[in-house]
């Protein structure tokens, strides 16, 4: 018999020694543990945020509780974020797989959300600290309009033996979510599949003329590829202005030269 059985019955097994069998078990392998420093699992806004929109809703409730617990100790010993997809591996009296999956933010609502915040966030850096006014909080963390999904959106798979689709596993994987997003704030734009370049350019407002103006947003844009990841080249079109005005001003020269010579042909004509 196993030495986790004692007559039949499952012996208990600190946390401790399980997180310590699940991560000896896990050797070898690329993982990504969710660490939680102190009792609060999310600091930041779009941790923070996710967080609360998972308790506001009442399908989740009784579940809830002992995923926070699980998250705490860390018994999430791998999580992974990408496109519309969540998997976790969480160590209980085994390793259990754990899948997400997560519609992607509708486009019509993608629109809205650009709309609606066009001109309100005062900077790339301010976007990602969760340093926003309060009517752009209110925007994308809007029940029904805003950036985090509701429980319709949110499929759940987990190996556990439990009946309930929201087990203490997923619900552990679920909040470790929210602590990952306290470090990768993007991380949400890549798991509602919507880019978050668009949201950005949106928020920047278009310069009237040329000069400070213009240099501003290209500082932007240098802020923008460094937090999001993304290359946005503010200079590129400016450039290629420049260019074809170049190539505008000599072909010009050149039309001048021409008419000029033939001018002077024709005061002065050769003999023949």
């Amino acid at each position: 018999m196993s030495r986790d059985y004692d007559n039949g019955w499952r012996q208990y097994v600190p946390v401790a020694e399980r997180r310590r069998r699940a991560m000896k078990s896990m050797a070898g392998r690329d993982t990504s543990p969710v660490e939680i420093d102190g009792r609060k699992i999310a600091t930041t806004f779009w941790g923070g945020a996710w967080c609360k929109n998972l308790e506001s809703y009442s399908d989740f409730a009784n579940r809830l509780p002992r995923g926070r617990t699980y998250v705490r100790n860390g018994s999430v010993i791998d999580l992974q974020i990408e496109s519309t997809e969540v998997r976790a591996l969480v160590s209980g009296s085994e390793v259990y797989s754990v899948a997400i999956a997560i519609k992607r933010l509708p486009k019509k609502r993608w629109t809205q959300i650009i709309g609606q915040c066009a001109g309100q966030i005062g900077s790339l850096v301010e976007l990602l600290q969760g340093s926003l006014s309060a009517g752009v909080m209110t925007i994308v963390t809007d029940k029904q309009g805003g950036l985090f999904p509701s429980p319709r959106e949110i499929s759940l798979r987990c190996s556990c033996p439990d009946w309930a689709s929201m087990c203490k596993h997923v619900a552990a994987a679920l909040y470790g979510v929210g602590a990952r997003l306290d470090h990768d704030p993007e991380l949400l734009f890549t798991l509602r599949g919507v880019d978050p370049s668009e949201l950005v350019e949106a928020a920047i407002p278009q310069p009237v003329a040329a000069g400070k103006a213009s240099k501003r947003r290209v500082l932007d844009a240098d802020a923008l590829s460094s937090i999001f990841g993304v290359d946005i080249d503010a200079g590129a079109t400016a450039s290629k202005k420049k260019t074809a005005s170049k190539k505008k001003t000599a072909a010009k020269k050149k039309t001048a030269s021409k008419k000029k010579t033939a001018s002077k042909k024709a005061r002065h004509p050769t003999g023949g």
